[in-house]
């Protein structure tokens, strides 16, 4: 009897793949174990397990599979489902959710090896000159990736090149499967059993007695036993003897030490659970978590709606205690991997190595030892922080998921597919587990409020500040009557630069936010009106000073500052707008004594980055924080008491649906950051428009009047939450065929679903790497079934695709478009 296995490969491809087994494959192959299999003509891939049955395939004779990767499943069944969810429900295929969701170091891939042909006679003479390069480069290496090639005769493509040469019997071809992961292995050093009698070792000590420095590294490996029965590694007994390597390698040669190793997690935390700290809840977090418990027991998910700085996260910290004490394991997501820093420092205060980290930051062999820890369910991963991506991870008693700060929409994967939100997926996900969560937030999103209002969440508060600390003061400044008055130096209000005074010199710290990083937007001739834009996107490039630069925030492309206009050669430039750098450059002018550091996408590129400005901030290294987006979530420093917003309109005057929800929960966060301990903190706000209502809720901090307002026009004008959204955006390189075909597939949609279509429409920026983008929207009301519509427009798409023309033109889905 013939057995088959299908397989999903981690490529956008709807269907599964079978292949042929044998039967004792057949009894030891598990679902979720990885199978290396042959794809295509040459190519090896890593796929997932998916089941295995008797039923050949009818449209192509099953290949054999290349090999079994795994002793064990690596995704569990639960992870299965729950990932097909996603792909279902986001309109995906469930091998795009694989490649997002699997660690890359655990989808091997093949690479071509090309080797020498040892059995042929090569004339060199009839080579050409590139071949005989590669001929030549074989004689001193055993073989060459196709890379390599690429490098020695300094052509991309080269894959015609090496087709030569296998035809001329030259080389020949191997598909190799590379391991991306290796394991790191710690090198400790001991003594020889040899030597264990005492009779023995003080002989070899009088041998030593001409070698001090080789005597020495045995007296302090004694030494270091002595303290400690730990094994001991290498590097410590080099620091603690005092003496080099090249000593201790002598000892292991004369057989007097002996080296072994030990496979070492990469990501350590030796912190030790402080048994003297504990958590003690005040009255209005005692209320809040008994609210939550009482939901719990109705297996509701339940949204936590407490102001900034109420101290949720000690709320969090019971809540996870519980889960623990249940022998169960614990999510904590966060929508920035900026807040994961001082979240980790506190959670090990309380529950001390049983705390992992997963987000991008970390490196692909950082990542692979968290899914392992996760999968075997070992101690140091009972908790886990991170953000989007740690949904993956390959929980097996997952008892609750957090998510902190849901209204981000941080939280939404834009690129590539699957194009999930983090907080619904963690409902799923929670629910598959039959696991308890809370969504927390000092600004809950409009759908997240109305579920609750709806009766579908429960709902807990906590509207004062821990310890009664009182709200931030804000301050609206009218910056259009400030420059009518010639009040404002550079972008700084009279009145701010005076706040700013006042905090320095009682030694406090001062947050300003500026939601546009680089130097200035726009670089214009005044003599023509020319604004220098990215040859690739329909956006203007951004001045950055620092590598004087000009710079597309789309592609990347960049050009040096030029001194002189591209279209008039007028020397005429000026800069328009500012962005964070500018603001930087500013207070260096206006307070030259004072440490200004800045902390948006530029200043955070390397992995430690995040950690060294807020661990400098918060030891008061800096005095001003100048920062994006970044500043506002969460984030705790004690000795803030000003928070500068340098201009709150370019975030009112966004064409958008949530521009106003948006505005309002920035600026409140933001505003949250002031402070935190006893004194009342200041907020100042600089508008041209400050009897704008939003403004005016923020003062406030009205945050049930912006749910009542933007829900009612939001009931007018049919969007989220009152009815669901899927934005299909079409793309193609070619600006006639994108519109005939954007308007051949809102004909089609109209004609099939009756719903309201919107649309096609270009985007704010309707070209982004030389590809035209057009959207289409799709409004279903809550009446009627998503899933029956989603099928609907698949069909669509299938007769879409069977129209040649359109071939190229690729179809993006954006489920609960936000």
């Amino acid at each position: 009897m013939d057995f088959f296995l299908d397989v999903v490969l981690p490529i956008p491809l709807e269907r599964l793949f079978t292949y042929k087994i044998s039967a004792e494959e057949a009894d030891f192959i598990k679902p979720g174990m990885r199978i290396a299999v042959p794809f295509g003509r040459s190519k090896i891939y890593t796929a997932l397990a998916y089941n295995v049955h008797d039923n050949a395939p009818v449209a192509y004779d099953a290949k054999e599979i290349f090999q079994i990767l795994d002793q064990k499943p690596l995704v569990n069944p639960t992870q299965l489902r729950h990932w097909e969810w996603i792909a279902q429900y986001y309109m995906c295929t469930l091998g795009e959710v694989i490649r997002s969701a699997l660690p890359s170091a655990f989808l091997l891939e093949s690479e071509t090896l090309v080797l020498p042909n040892k059995e042929a006679q090569v004339n060199e003479m009839e080579l050409a000159d590139d071949e005989f390069l590669i001929f030549e480069a074989l004689q001193h290496q055993t073989a060459l990736k196709i890379g390599e090639i690429s490098d020695i005769v300094d052509k991309k493509h080269v894959l015609s090149l090496v087709n030569r040469l296998v035809q001329k019997g030259v080389v020949v071809q191997k598909e190799e499967l590379f391991d991306a992961y290796k394991p790191k292995l710690v090198r400790y050093i001991q003594l020889s059993e040899e030597y264990d009698d005492e009779s023995k070792l003080e002989m070899l000590l009088e041998k030593l007695s001409r070698a001090p420095k080789q005597s020495q590294v045995v007296l302090s490996l004694f030494q270091i036993k002595a303290e400690s029965k730990k094994p001991v590694p290498i590097s410590k007994l080099e620091k603690e003897s005092g003496t080099s390597r090249a000593v201790i390698k002598s000892l292991v040669d004369k057989k007097v030490l002996k080296e072994y190793h030990i496979r070492k997690d990469r990501v350590n935390y030796d912190e030790e659970q402080d048994e003297s700290i504990k958590v003690v809840l005040n009255e209005h977090q005692t209320k809040a978590l008994g609210a939550i418990q009482s939901n719990f027991e109705q297996n509701k998910p339940v949204l936590l709606h407490g102001v900034t700085s109420s101290g949720k996260t000690e709320v969090y910290i019971k809540l996870i205690q519980q889960c623990l004490d249940q022998g169960e394991q614990a999510l904590y997501l966060l929508p920035e991997i900026a807040l994961t820093l001082q979240l980790i420092n506190r959670l090990r205060r309380y529950f001390g190595s049983k705390v992992a980290v997963y987000h991008s930051k970390y490196s692909i062999h950082e990542r692979v030892e968290v899914w392992n820890n996760v999968l075997n369910n070992e101690e140091k991963a009972q908790i886990v922080i991170g953000a989007r991506s740690s949904l993956f991870l390959p929980f097996s008693k997952l008892g609750l998921v957090i998510v902190d700060e849901e209204h981000e929409n941080s939280f939404k994967q834009f690129d590539p597919a699957p194009r999930y939100h983090a907080r619904d997926t963690a409902l799923v996900l929670a629910s598959y587990h039959k696991a308890n969560t809370v969504l927390g937030s000092a600004t809950p999103s409009i759908e997240s409020m109305d579920n609750a209002k709806r009766g579908k969440y429960g709902y807990a508060a906590i509207h004062s500040r821990y310890g009664n600390v009182m709200l931030p003061d804000i301050n609206l400044v009218d910056i259009k009557e400030a420059s009518r008055k010639k009040k404002m130096k550079g972008h700084f209000s009279e009145t701010l630069i005076n706040a700013i005074t006042e905090a320095l010199e009682l030694g406090e710290q001062i947050i300003l936010f500026q939601n546009r990083r680089g130097f200035a937007p726009v670089v214009e001739c005044t003599t023509c009106g020319h604004v220098a834009q990215c040859p690739n996107c329909d956006v203007s490039l951004t001045y950055h000073q620092r590598p004087n630069q000009l710079r597309c925030h789309y592609c990347g492309y960049n050009m040096a500052l030029q001194l002189a206009c591209l279209a008039c050669g007028s020397n005429t430039l000026d800069k328009k707008g500012f962005g964070t750098e500018q603001i930087q450059e500013e207070l260096k002018q206006l307070f030259p004594e004072v440490v200004v550091g800045r902390m948006d996408l530029d200043t955070t590129r390397g992995k430690y980055a995040y950690e060294k400005l807020i661990s400098s901030f918060e030891n008061q290294e800096m005095d001003i924080l100048v920062g994006t987006q970044m500043v506002t979530k969460g984030l705790d420093f004690r000795n803030v008491s000003l928070v500068g917003i340098m201009n709150a309109d370019t975030m009112l005057n966004y064409p958008d649906y949530r521009a106003h929800e948006r505005c309002f929960q920035m600026l409140t966060q933001v505003a949250g950051r002031a402070g935190r301990t006893q004194k009342r903190g200041k907020v100042l706000i600089q508008t041209y428009n400050p009897y704008h209502q939003i403004l005016q809720q923020v003062t406030t901090n009205d945050y049930q009047k912006m749910f009542e307002e933007q829900y009612y026009e939001r009931e007018q004008f049919k969007y989220p939450p009152v009815v669901r959204i899927i934005k299909i955006t079409l793309k193609d390189k070619d600006f006639n065929k994108l519109n005939e075909a954007a308007q051949w597939l809102t004909d089609s949609l109209k004609n099939v679903l009756r719903l309201q279509v919107l649309g096609p429409e270009y985007p704010p920026v309707a070209r982004i790497r030389r590809d035209y983008l057009k959207n289409i929207l799709i409004k279903i009301p809550r009446s009627q079934s998503a899933p029956q519509i989603k099928n609907s427009i698949k069909r669509i798409e299938k007769s879409f695709n069977a129209i040649s023309k359109y071939k190229s033109v690729r179809l993006i889905y954006n489920v609960d478009h936000i």
